[in-house]
């Protein structure tokens, strides 16, 4: 923090030349004091804190005007009533501790920051581009999809690619917070920031630095790091009864001793530096501590909502299933067969990022299925893809896209936790394809843990059939259930429902408006689309939806921190205000006191960093994912080829 420039001068100095200003003001005072020079000392202290209590009056009655009564004011009239009674080296010491306030509110964030910028700091800087025989050393910005890459043991993978050697091990804790490392075999995924293990590997690059995960990740976190935090909104709730209960203390004490440096002594110790610095500290704390959990809030006020949650919505396929449908049946219509429709069926999807889709190509391939190329296609976002194959017209999705061509598909039965693909070619229904996609295991756990912590409804909100959606719903507790929903039927309903604040956790480029319109949307990011994280205020890096009930700990936690923190430096304020109004407390030696009150309220604040942050089942979130078993495929973890959702949900 206090780095020098390459001019010499140090960057403290330039940041906070009103502290060092003051820091020389004093200096000079204490010489004259020892010169004997007391007239000229207190001249000099009286016109430096008068300058400054005009100073920040400008920015004190700019706010009045906004109609926001700020705690300035008490520094102010602190200052002021110290010139006027002659208690000028206690004037300086508020002026001292005044300025001095931001820079050790930039020291104590700079302490609860450390989390997101060591995630920073990490950011892959080279890479080793395989050309022909020899390996070039390129910046990692210059990599393109396509590019044969050379990850060296213990190197970080500088971008999103596909692994080319048979197996490799590699360390994704700085992105999912899980401790054991990730096995990945040839043709798997390996993300941006993960640490190679102890072989070197080759990768084929898929994506260029800007749209890799690690990427991405960091993008959210100086996008959180920018945030201010929703502290003027904090202690603005306590300035005005504070700055009032004040001057009724030094008023009281005034008018009982008839002295007017009791006032003054009164008010040295009402000055708001703990008001102002350390709820501010706590949020970043709190932000940081996501961090380490793999949790990525965009800012305070997030968190500060989050601790309020009473309604908690969420999307169904990828979020509380594991979005990893397998096809259990295929019911084609004469003439087509199943191979046919499959086939058909696959074709269009490869040219969707979509879970749905991924599956239906997967088992299409299992059959040992040609897929053709289509020579066009496009995707109905939420609905479905259409595709022109062979000279045939081939559409994939909602029942009700495919009787957009005229088509009249047959209702499908299904079984608890199954859903329906309608297929249609040339305007004709062509059948349906059934698939199953299973619950996560720890989704309810995760529901009961968030009404534990005072969530009082839970909503599923689905682009699924409503028989699909019920069992599942059934299955979790959840009473309340809105299915066959479009995009904007989730902003209808979300905007509809009465216990706010409303969480909405979803995962889909379908999910984005509704993120955005909740109070607080949290994107599962593992596989989830660049659009529902940008839209959201916060994203869970790891594939683990127990994260959602431990962003939810972690805001209830930071914001009972920041009120102990501001309650702290207000009983301590006041309990000193009440020992001066009866004379026992000397101007500058309530001056240094204030001092000790802002410092324990900022050491409180700090707590936020450290706290409870557990999963559903009690345990700390950062360990839960090392008990978790190596094989990813445990409903915590997407496989490692698991696609993006990116598109429509049936």
């Amino acid at each position: 923090m206090w780095r020098r420039r390459t001019t010499g001068i140090p960057d403290a100095v330039r940041r906070y030349p009103l502290v060092f200003a003051t820091l020389l003001v004093g200096l000079a005072v204490l010489a004259l004091l020892a010169a004997d020079a007391g007239t000229a000392a207190a001249r000099t202290a009286s016109l430096y804190a008068g300058a400054v209590a005009l100073r920040t009056s400008v920015g004190m009655v700019r706010n009045i005007r906004a109609g926001n009564w700020g705690l300035d004011i008490l520094a102010v009239i602190a200052i002021l009533s110290t010139v006027a009674v002659g208690e000028f080296l206690a004037a300086l010491i508020i002026v001292l501790m005044l300025s001095g306030g931001e820079a050790l509110e930039d020291y104590a964030a700079g302490r609860a920051r450390s989390e997101l910028d060591a995630l920073l700091e990490r950011a892959p800087q080279r890479a080793h581009r395989v050309a022909a025989d020899a390996v070039v050393d390129v910046a990692a910005t210059d990599v393109r999809p396509g590019d044969i890459l050379l990850v060296r043991p213990a190197e970080l993978v500088p971008v999103d690619g596909i692994l080319l050697d048979p197996a490799a091990e590699f360390d994704e804790s700085s992105l999912t917070g899980e401790s054991l490392p990730a096995l990945r075999s040839a043709g798997q995924k390996v993300l941006s920031g993960s640490v190679n293990g102890t072989a070197a590997v080759r990768i084929r690059a898929t994506a260029t630095t800007a749209d890799s995960q690690y990427q991405r990740i960091v993008a959210l976190v100086q996008e959180a790091a920018a945030s201010r935090a929703p502290l003027v909104r904090l202690a603005d709730r306590y300035a005005l009864p504070f700055t009032g209960l004040s001057l009724l203390i030094a008023g009281a004490a005034w008018l009982a001793s008839g002295d007017p440096v009791r006032f003054a002594e009164v008010l040295v110790l009402a000055t708001p530096c703990p008001l102002l610095i350390a709820a501010p500290v706590a949020f970043i704390g709190g932000m940081s501590r996501a961090a380490r959990h793999g949790i990525i809030v965009k800012g305070g006020a997030t968190l500060e909502q989050l601790a309020r949650i009473r309604t908690a919505a969420f999307d169904k396929t990828g979020t509380l299933t594991a979005g990893r449908p397998e096809l259990v049946a295929v019911h084609p219509q004469p003439p087509f067969t199943e191979d046919e429709l499959l086939s058909l069926a696959a074709s269009a999807e490869q040219y969707s990022p979509h879970v749905l889709a991924a599956a239906v190509q997967s088992a299409a391939t299992a059959r040992g299925l040609t897929l053709l190329p289509a020579e066009y296609a496009s995707e109905a976002a939420a609905n479905g893809v259409e595709a022109l194959i062979d000279g045939r017209r081939i559409r994939v999705g909602k029942q009700r896209f495919i009787s957009g061509t005229g088509a009249k598909p047959a209702e499908q039965a299904l079984q608890p936790g199954e859903l329906a693909v309608y297929v249609g070619v040339d305007g004709t229904f062509a059948g349906t394809l059934v698939l199953s996609d299973t619950v996560r295991p720890n989704a309810a756990a995760t529901l009961a843990a968030l009404q534990r912590m005072g969530v009082r409804s839970t909503v599923m909100l689905t682009g699924d059939a409503a028989g699909t959606a019920h069992s599942v719903a059934h299955g979790l507790g959840i009473t309340q259930v809105s299915a066959g929903l479009l995009p904007a039927d989730k902003v209808r309903v979300v905007a509809a429902l009465p216990g706010r604040p409303v969480l909405m956790v979803g995962d889909g480029v379908n999910d984005a408006p509704v993120l955005a319109a909740a109070d607080v949307g949290i994107a599962m990011g593992a596989r989830g689309s660049t659009a529902a994280g940008e839209s959201a205020d916060a994203v869970i890096v790891a594939d683990d939806l127990s994260r959602v009930a431990v962003a939810v700990d972690i805001g209830r936690h930071t914001l009972r921190v920041a009120l102990q923190s501001i309650r702290l430096g207000i009983a301590l304020s006041l309990v000193l205000m009440l020992v001066a109004a009866f004379g026992y407390i000397p101007a500058v030696a309530g001056a240094l006191t204030q001092e000790l009150v802002d410092l324990a309220a900022i050491l409180n604040a700090l707590r936020a960093l450290h706290g409870p942050g557990r999963g559903p089942d009690g345990a700390r979130a950062r360990h839960q994912a090392a008990r978790q078993p190596a094989d990813r495929d445990n409903g915590h973890w997407p496989p490692p080829d698991a696609r993006p959702k990116t598109g429509f949900s049936v």
